[in-house]
């Protein structure tokens, strides 16, 4: 048994011997670079909602992961019920409409007079952003221009490296400008995938 298993070891070995990443092109390009971005803003949020409450006197700081928590569970929320919204009004108005939400969440989470509104502010980020990923990855499975599996290789890692790189990207704009600003970067962001919805939902791309 041995013996018949070690002259079979090097075809097994050559069988699964494959490109395992490749460089993204034409919509895959436009797909990860979003997926970094929606990325992006959830670490930013896991690494510096709480700092930005707090040095904003809207929490104490006992209090200060309050605002990830909400965006956490709305998101969940969110996704839960993502398949069957999706199959009503489709991918394209789930991105645009889920990105506005999700900037106008920024936009009350910066222009909070208290506690109440950031916290809305979150929970509508949450919501808002919660469908982006599932759907970019969706696409990455049906676009024409690369095949299925190494697309959806290159949307992931160039995705969980934004995950990984943005807060400290982040942290460099607040060092620079502020948190506030830093974060209505970020809404400048998301507003990105409204601009692109149309571009990565046409057919046969």
């Amino acid at each position: 048994v041995m013996v018949l298993t070690w002259s079979r070891l090097p075809q097994i070995a050559q069988a699964q011997r494959g490109v395992l990443f490749v460089m993204p092109h034409a919509i895959v390009v436009l797909l990860a670079v979003l997926a970094a971005i929606t990325f992006l803003i959830e670490g930013a949020i896991l690494d510096w909602s709480a700092l930005l409450l707090v040095d904003r006197g809207l929490v104490p700081k006992a209090q200060g992961g309050l605002g990830f928590m909400l965006f956490s569970i709305s998101m969940t929320v969110g996704r839960l019920g993502g398949d069957s919204v999706v199959s009503r009004v489709g991918d394209r108005a789930t991105l645009v409409v889920g990105s506005l939400m999700a900037v106008a969440g920024f936009a009350l989470l910066l222009a909070a007079p208290g506690a109440p509104f950031a916290m809305a502010g979150f929970l509508l980020i949450g919501l808002g952003s919660s469908n982006l990923v599932p759907i970019l990855f969706r696409r990455a499975g049906t676009q024409k221009v690369m095949p299925a599996g190494l697309a959806v290789a290159a949307i992931t890692t160039v995705g969980y490296a934004g995950l990984l790189v943005g807060p400290g990207f982040v942290g460099f704009l607040a060092n620079l400008a502020g948190l506030p600003s830093a974060f209505a970067m970020l809404a400048a962001l998301m507003c990105l995938v409204t601009l692109s919805a149309r571009s990565v939902t046409i057919e046969a791309r």
